[in-house]
C-alpha cells in the first residue's frame, strides 16, 4: 500500500504543519506532487497518500521514531488495501442494481462490483469490488 494513516492528530494541528513534518521525514515534496494529505479531524487522523516510489512501511517506521512526531503523540501505520468501500448519503429508494451500475461506470470507478450490502438505517451501503484497485 502507498497509504499511511497518521493517528492522534490533535484538532489544533494544521495541515501545513503535517505536510512539513512529512517532507522533513520523507525527503519528498508536497508541491512536487510526491504525496497528498487528507485531514480527518472527526477521527483525529490524517491520511497520507504517496504518489511516488516510496516504501510506506519504512516511512511509517521512521515517522514513529521521529522526535517531533513523538512529541505531538502522532503515530503512523500503513493502511491495508481493501476491496470494499462505504458509500454514504444513499437515499432509501436507491436500488443495489443502481449502485452496481453507478460504480461500474467509467466516470465513477470503472470497477467490477461483486456485492452491494445496503444499510438503510444508516443511509449507506458497503460496495465490494472484485479487485482492490476498483475502489479508487
Amino acid at each position: 500500500s502507498n497509504v499511511v494513516l497518521l493517528e492522534n492528530v490533535q484538532e489544533t494541528a494544521k495541515e501545513g504543519m503535517l505536510i512539513l513534518l512529512i517532507e522533513n521525514i520523507s525527503g519528498l515534496s508536497d508541491e512536487d506532487g510526491d504525496f497528498s494529505v487528507e485531514m480527518i479531524p472527526e477521527n483525529r487522523a490524517a491520511v497520507v497518500t504517496f504518489t511516488g516510489n516510496i516504501d510506506a512501511g519504512e516511512f511509517a517506521k521512521i515517522f514513529n521514531q521521529n522526535y517531533r512526531a513523538n512529541k505531538q503523540n502522532i503515530t503512523a501505520r500503513c493502511l491495508e488495501l481493501t476491496k470494499s468501500i462505504r458509500a454514504e448519503n444513499i437515499q432509501p429508494n436507491i436500488s443495489s442494481d443502481f449502485l452496481t451500475v453507478y460504480f461500474e461506470n467509467k466516470r465513477n470507478g470503472n470497477a467490477h462490483v461483486v456485492d452491494v450490502q445496503q444499510l438503510p438505517d444508516e443511509d449507506a451501503a458497503i460496495v465490494t469490488f472484485s479487485h482492490h484497485k476498483g475502489n479508487a
